[in-house]
């Protein structure tokens, strides 16, 4: 009889879970590169941030930079926090066009009051929740967390935490500290009624009491029968907003008109930007 495997987070701590090789692995795996952009792109509707105007965001738990590579292509400049060298490395040799900082969230944010217009977190909260250390509170733990993220957010703005909570005390867990910090909002579940599709997301005000957004599939019975449809619609969503197709000439040119404002260092275009390379035999 097969062993079940375990949550990632009983198996080992971040750090060392997200190994070289399993970081590489997670990097390389098409169906996580679809679910990570699925999940940011949510999760940055959620934000409801200004339209058609650049934000400075932090993605908490940014990995290898999935996530962030969403936020880079609707054009904001993000800054992302893991607490394993084996992700940020990968993220290095991605060359994403965020900042990247080693630090252990539970520890807190190490930046200044009012810094950012915004804050995403995907697949990563619920692994304060364990005890990694004789030392570890999950409580204080998540409580120095919050209190930290809510002084680095411009007051008004939200924080969206895409996350796989345990069971219920989890959530309320998560949820009590996050309270305690001084963070209005709640708990938004999109497609409650189906097992695969079913996404928790806390959805957190810093400094103003707004209204909690509602979760998509909420009114749908018969929502398992309508995740293709679901999930076609919003690939169809994302081709009507006139943006190149990633990896195209355009979307190469974009990318690095991006990173010369940001004054970095690209080379120069030429009529073979953005090539198909020949199979070599």
């Amino acid at each position: 009889m097969a062993c079940r495997v375990g949550r990632p987070e009983h198996r080992a701590p971040p750090e060392v879970f997200y190994s070289v090789e399993e970081a590489r692995k997670y990097t390389q795996n098409t169906r996580m590169i679809e679910i990570q952009a699925q999940m940011s792109e949510r999760a940055v509707e959620l934000l409801n941030l200004p339209q058609d105007q650049p934000c400075f965001l932090l993605d908490v738990g940014c990995g290898s930079g999935l996530s962030g590579d969403y936020l880079s292509e609707e054009g904001h400049h993000w800054v992302g926090v893991d607490i394993s060298p084996a992700m940020l490395d990968v993220a290095l040799e991605r060359e994403v066009e965020g900042d990247l900082i080693l630090g252990d969230m539970g520890e807190g944010m190490p930046f200044r009051p009012g810094t950012f217009d915004g804050c995403i977190s995907i697949s990563a909260l619920q692994w304060l929740c364990n005890a990694d250390k004789k030392s570890h509170s999950p409580s204080k733990r998540l409580h120095r967390f919050f209190s930290s993220l809510y002084a680095s957010l411009v007051r008004g703005a939200r924080a969206v935490f895409q996350l796989y909570p345990e069971n219920s005390e989890q959530l309320e867990l998560i949820s009590t500290q996050a309270m305690k910090a001084g963070f209005t909002g709640g708990v938004v579940v999109d497609y409650p009624n189906s097992n695969k599709a079913k996404k928790f997301f806390l959805c957190l005000f810093a400094g103003v009491s707004g209204k909690l957004p509602e979760g998509l599939g909420v009114q749908q019975e018969e929502e398992s029968k309508n995740q293709v449809q679901f999930t076609n619609a919003r690939l169809r969503f994302k081709d009507m907003k006139g943006k190149s197709a990633k990896g195209s000439r355009d979307w190469i040119l974009q990318k690095k008109e991006r990173r010369r404002r940001q004054g970095r260092t690209v080379r120069l275009d030429t009529k073979y930007t953005g090539r198909k390379r020949k199979v070599r035999f």
